[in-house]
């Protein structure tokens, strides 16, 4: 099928936006002519020659307070994290000393407002599912300004999933809402337009805007980087970092041989025959942190160039419409990244920054090490790692019976602030003042909890 009416009328049926929907024609049509949206290895570069923060930050001037009224920071907040067994918003799951990320978040906009006098703003993206979640909590702010919908929610939109056999909306009576998808980061694009977001924002002078995770407390709206970015000129900095061998299957910054353009590859973008070369954190250094900024002057008239839609590339998810149903109808769900805007924007840069910028919660042993004494939340808000840490987390490494949230919360917190790693195999039970430094592994075969005493474990390897 090529038609894109069927889709068009279930798109406008459930009012979304005539920007995603243009988006996702766009999308359609490329599935159609079989585009694959692959980029393969012959036809890139890896980029090099990238500005660095770590050194560019110990000569930068002093920023302009002035600046700080001209940007809006807005953070990704559509998801629930269900992985970790959450079923409201992943934002509002507690982090440290009582606060969620969405705390921090706030508390690091409003630390900026009284800092700089200038009127900071913040913006979440949500989704269908993390709106109202997210708007209940928010009701704590009133008197800072922060619970009205009408000046913190951008929408995220949704978008059909199509029967992978006949390409037309599929049809799920049993559930209709498995119907619709996410249609990736890249709809923020479509979101700003589509809801008049872009235009008020420029009307009330915002210049600037600092997109991130909302589950990356790293990604902390820099006044200095700011004043880089306004001073550099640039539509669109990405900031990314050096890739580890735990990033090898992350999307990687590249350089597009035919026109010297900076561009992202996912790995869903990657030939097969090109996955050791994708891998090779040798050859492809950086990988992006989603941290980004944008001149919306630069998104306004680049849009109006591209008629409404930036050409992201394609990315094509095959699935099941009930993805807990693997004998449920198969479909495919077009994405695209934000990231990926990169190669729409001439003189698009990218700038090489500290590890630190780059701290999601994925998992709970993202959490566990988030939780410990590792960090800690200094007068800013932030929430950072403790000095004597130089910039290095604990690499914590929990098995599977850890993988949901409920299963850390009552087991104890050791301190890690002088653990380089930990390793977690079967139940255990810290009682307080365990104390771990270097590298420590814990195996328990059984399905009693061993309970770990009060004292100093260096570089230890307990099997019991």
């Amino acid at each position: 099928m090529s038609d894109f009416t069927p889709i068009e009328e279930k798109m406008l049926a459930a009012r979304v936006s005539r920007s995603a929907i243009e988006a996702f024609r766009r999308n359609f049509h490329a599935l159609v002519r079989k585009e694959s949206g692959l980029i393969a290895e012959e036809a890139i570069v890896p980029a090099e020659g990238l500005a660095d923060w770590g050194t560019i930050s110990r000569s930068a001037p002093q920023p302009d307070p002035s600046l700080l009224g001209q940007v809006v920071v807005i953070k990704l907040n559509g998801g629930l994290g269900t992985s970790m067994g959450l079923q409201a918003a992943k934002s509002l799951l507690a982090v440290r000393d009582g606060a969620n990320f969405l705390d921090i978040m706030v508390r690091q906009i409003l630390h900026l407002r009284q800092a700089s006098g200038k009127n900071v703003r913040l913006l979440l993206m949500n989704s269908f599912n993390t709106s109202e979640d997210t708007l209940s909590h928010l009701q704590r702010y009133q008197n800072e300004g922060m619970n009205d919908r009408s000046e913190v929610e951008l929408m995220q939109n949704q978008v059909p999933k199509l029967d992978a056999a006949t390409l037309a909306p599929v049809s799920w009576p049993q559930d209709p809402e498995l119907e619709w998808c996410p249609p990736g980061h890249g709809d923020l694009y479509p979101a700003l337009i589509g809801s008049g977001w872009l235009q008020r924002l420029l009307d009330a002078g915002v210049r600037y805007a600092f997109v991130s995770n909302a589950d990356n407390l790293g990604a902390v709206m820099e006044p200095s980087l700011l004043q880089y970015f306004a001073s550099s000129g640039a539509p669109f900095l990405m900031e990314v970092t050096r890739r580890t061998a735990a990033d090898r299957k992350g999307g990687h910054l590249a350089t597009r041989k035919s026109d010297g353009q900076l561009l992202l590859r996912e790995v869903a973008q990657c030939p097969a025959e090109d996955l050791q070369e994708f891998q090779n954190i040798e050859k492809h250094r950086y990988f992006n942190t989603n941290n980004l900024w944008l001149r919306l002057d630069a998104l306004r008239d680049l849009l109006e160039k591209c008629n409404g839609v930036l050409p992201l590339p394609m990315i094509v998810n095959r699935k099941t419409v009930d993805p807990r149903d693997k004998n449920s109808t198969p479909v495919i769900q077009l994405e695209v990244a934000m990231g990926a805007a990169i190669e729409c924007f001439p003189g698009a840069a990218a700038i090489d920054v500290p590890r630190s910028r780059f701290a999601p919660v994925k998992t709970t042993a993202d959490l566990f090490s988030l939780r410990s004494d590792a960090y800690q939340i200094d007068d800013n808000g932030c929430v950072v790692l403790r000095p004597e840490r130089q910039g290095l987390p604990p690499n914590v490494e929990l098995d599977d019976s850890y993988k949901l949230v409920d299963a850390i919360e009552t087991i104890g917190m050791p301190s890690l602030l002088r653990c380089r790693s930990l390793r977690i195999q079967g139940p255990m039970q810290f009682e307080d003042g365990v104390i771990f430094e270097g590298d420590v592994t814990l195996i328990n075969p059984t399905a009693t909890p061993v309970q770990i005493e009060p004292g100093r474990y260096c570089d230890t390897d307990m099997r019991f």
